[in-house]
């Protein structure tokens, strides 16, 4: 599993499935090859059971360890008394709905961000990560989770980015923990990017800001794929190629988030946030 890429879940779900299907075929070679031993189908037919009852039972336990790290990672978070939360009623309104995420795409000018990156030698795609994550921490409405039933507000979102190296077409997921400076967020993305061998290491937390680049591209809207969980309130950050238009570099960007927690005015908020960042 390992040498294709795949993270701990997946690896895990390859070997109960190996196991418990060897089983089944240990008895059914037993059947047709020794006809006249007809104990020797037992050993097989009992191990099926076994595997079929124990295998179920190993992948509750590695299911509920999986969702345990997403929930109780290294951040901390306040569980809400939604009773008295004065957004408790628009929460309501938008927590069960068909597609409770929408995604707004705006233009941001990227002109004098870009100058730095450039003149430090920053990669842009971890720069613009680093940006986007230090203000949207910034503004309480994006730190809003579903942990089993409960609203909680996280004290900080660390960030999760999809890395694809030079020449390659199959892209990883990494996750690096937000930092205090942008050189620093730039230099140990840059680095653990790189060092990882995996294309998953495991389900994204809670606690995490997922960013999704698309710089091939420039565009005007972006959607993106439905894992069909209403609880999921990770917000996704995506930009496209930027150009250049009236003497400024120009950056299509589009930000998803869950509408309980997330209006329009908070991503004006963003807006404005990010592009006095970039203008910096």
């Amino acid at each position: 599993g390992k040498a294709l890429g795949y993270g701990q879940p997946q690896i895990n779900a390859i070997a109960i499935e190996t196991a418990m299907q060897n089983s089944g075929l240990a008895t059914s070679l037993a059947i047709a090859n020794f006809a006249a031993m007809p104990m020797a189908a037992i050993p097989g037919a009992v191990f099926s059971v076994w595997h079929n009852v124990f295998g179920a039972v190993i992948a509750n336990l590695m299911a509920k360890s999986v969702d345990k790290r997403a929930a109780d990672s290294h951040a901390e978070y306040t569980v809400i008394d939604e009773r008295s939360w004065n957004r408790s009623a628009h929460c309501a309104v938008f927590r069960n709905c068909v597609e409770p995420m929408f995604c707004v795409t705006f233009e941001l000018d990227i002109t004098n961000f870009l100058n730095m990156v450039r003149t430090k030698g920053y990669s842009f795609t971890m720069a613009m990560i680093y940006a986007v994550g230090r203000c949207a921490n910034s503004i309480a409405e994006f730190r809003y989770r579903f942990i089993n039933g409960e609203i909680v507000l996280y004290d900080r979102i660390d960030t999760s980015f999809t890395y694809l190296g030079r020449g390659e077409e199959l892209f990883k997921m990494v996750n690096v923990r937000m930092a205090d400076t942008l050189e620093d967020y730039v230099h140990t993305a840059a680095r653990t990017a790189k060092e990882q061998k995996e294309f998953f290491t495991g389900p994204p937390g809670n606690d995490v800001f997922v960013f999704s680049p698309l710089p091939w591209v420039s565009y005007t809207h972006i959607s993106h794929t439905n894992q069909g969980r209403h609880d999921n309130a990770v917000p996704m950050f995506d930009w496209g190629k930027y150009f250049e238009r009236d003497g400024k570099i120009i950056l299509p960007f589009s930000v998803q988030a869950h509408h309980s927690f997330v209006d329009g005015v908070h991503i004006g908020m963003l807006a404005e946030s990010l592009q006095r960042y970039l203008n910096k």
